[in-house]
């Protein structure tokens, strides 16, 4: 199939995209285009104005300052995968990256445009949760920042307004020492997942867990946090026994339901397995 009529707007700085998005409330906004462009040409998607972002300057720059990753609006999977320093101040990214798509998706797709398109099953979004991030959008009204936890609404939707330009991703570093992992099971491997899991933990010199972040998407309708297990690994020295405690209360945040790819009940054994290797796998594995 082909895509319906629209009008095309390829403006050359943040107030022209912004005006064009203004003007026109069906308009969309066309980064990498590896979502938007096959629901298009599906009719999934039916835009009046294609907003194209490729000759707006400053939005294909990654700068890392005060331990943050500020990605920028055209930055590309791919940069942000092969980029040491990004890998350096947190390499849970390079770790999620790897279950996104393909390398030829990870070439054309942008990281902020995975997190605006929202797919409850992506990746990007959970580590954006995970690590506590944020979103910076500017519009009509000026620039505001929406952490991670009141961007993702549902599926496919977020509270970016209609006139706003998500212009970069805040993810934070990892603390110095923190164990890390990301674990996902889908039928095909560049599928979304059926199930994912990101975890990182913090150890004191004795060994107890003092803080822990674990998330999971594919289970319901955005990307969660996985606060049970949280709470149940903090305090503990993360033996088996407190793995497998742990893992087990995760079940109770599967919310999607039976589909062609798995069942509601697979996929709470699904995450409880899911959880169990990714705590012990973030045990051995602390950032540098």
């Amino acid at each position: 199939m082909k895509p319906s009529l629209f009008e095309y707007s390829a403006p050359s700085s943040v107030a022209e995209a912004i005006e064009a998005l203004s003007g026109d409330p069906g308009a969309m906004i066309l980064a990498g285009g590896q979502s938007l462009v096959p629901a298009m040409n599906l009719r999934l998607a039916s835009p009046t104005r294609l907003v194209d972002l490729r000759n707006v300057s400053g939005l294909g720059e990654t700068v890392i300052e005060d331990g943050i990753i500020r990605v920028g609006a055209m930055v590309r999977h791919r940069d942000i995968e092969l980029n040491d320093a990004v890998h350096q101040a947190n390499p849970l990214i390079r770790e999620a990256m790897k279950y996104v798509a393909h390398v030829p998706i990870r070439n054309r797709g942008t990281v902020v445009g995975s997190l605006c398109h929202a797919d409850a099953a992506a990746e990007m979004p959970l580590v954006l949760l995970v690590t506590g991030g944020s979103v910076t959008a500017e519009g009509p009204g000026g620039r505001r920042d929406i952490a991670a936890a009141d961007f993702f609404q549902f599926h496919m939707t977020t509270t970016r307004a209609a006139d706003e330009l998500i212009v970069h991703a805040n993810i934070p570093g990892l603390p110095k020492g923190a164990g890390y992992a990301f674990e996902e099971f889908s039928r095909r491997h560049g599928d979304y997942a059926i199930a994912a899991v990101a975890v990182i933990v913090q150890r004191g010199s004795d060994g107890t867990v003092d803080a822990a972040s674990v998330g999971a998407c594919g289970v319901g309708s955005k990307p969660v946090r996985l606060s049970a297990v949280e709470e149940a690994i903090t305090g503990t020295k993360m033996s088996a026994d407190d793995i497998k405690t742990a893992a087990q209360s995760s079940q109770d945040y599967v919310s999607a339901p039976d589909d062609m790819h798995a069942t509601t009940a697979y996929r709470r054994h699904l995450l409880v397995n899911l959880v169990r290797r990714a705590l012990s796998s973030a045990e051995q594995t602390p950032a540098s």
